[in-house]
């Protein structure tokens, strides 16, 4: 994938067919599967963020355009005007943006993202939340400051960096106790936008079960 920053607003994603079907996406799910799109939307977007610390901050305006080759990604973080009240695009950029997004990619024109970390929606009624660290080390510090008995946590590599998935049971955990561990976490760490089935296909796994206890045990603290 190519990414351009063409400013501090806005940056523009090519991405072939090929990438595409090797990130584990059908053609026909990007334009007609709203989950798949999303998904492979925020990779590109947590790509930008990684490559040219792009950070969508707020409410984004989307063109989307299929080439022959690929699909090419316009993306722009709308500003407030001077009264705060109406968003806009910054100057100049409305001559060279679409804010037509197709009909099958509108959840992502209306995508942003909000202040808290975003869950994944298991099947069985779980909440899955993935979070980045990169060095180690701040795993091994995260390890003696929280422990997660009976709550799913896993640890694995990908990409040079370090992934920790903690799985909540609605019925076991309420929201406070939820935004409490996970506040902690991202004390050490942040949010990533790649999803579990990625980490686990492409990424190499450290830890499996109980992977805060297992670290803490093995790893002492650094005095």
């Amino acid at each position: 994938m190519d990414i351009e920053r063409i400013n501090e607003h806005t940056v523009k994603f090519y991405i072939s067919y090929v990438d595409i079907e090797e990130r584990g996406f059908e053609q026909d799910e990007i334009w007609y599967n709203r989950e798949k799109s999303e998904q492979l939307f925020w990779e590109m977007m947590d790509e930008a963020r990684d490559q040219d610390d792009f950070f969508a901050d707020g409410p984004l305006w989307i063109q989307v355009q299929a080439l022959e080759k690929g699909i090419e990604v316009i993306v722009t973080k709308a500003q407030l005007s001077k009264d705060g009240q109406k968003l806009e695009l910054p100057i100049g950029l409305d001559k060279i943006i679409d804010i037509q997004v197709d009909e099958q990619l509108e959840a992502l024109f209306d995508q942003q993202l909000e202040d808290a970390i975003d869950p994944y929606y298991n099947i069985d009624g779980t909440l899955g939340f993935i979070v980045r660290f990169e060095d180690f080390e701040h795993v091994i510090s995260l390890s003696h400051r929280l422990r997660l008995e009976d709550i799913t946590n896993e640890l694995y590599l990908f990409e040079n960096r370090y992934y920790l998935y903690v799985e909540f049971d609605e019925t076991l955990h309420d929201e406070d106790e939820m935004d409490g561990i996970l506040s902690v976490i991202l004390e050490y760490g942040e949010e990533s936008v790649l999803t579990i089935h990625r980490i686990q296909e492409y990424g190499k796994t450290i830890i499996r079960e109980d992977a805060l206890a297992v670290i803490s045990k093995h790893f002492p603290p650094k005095q």
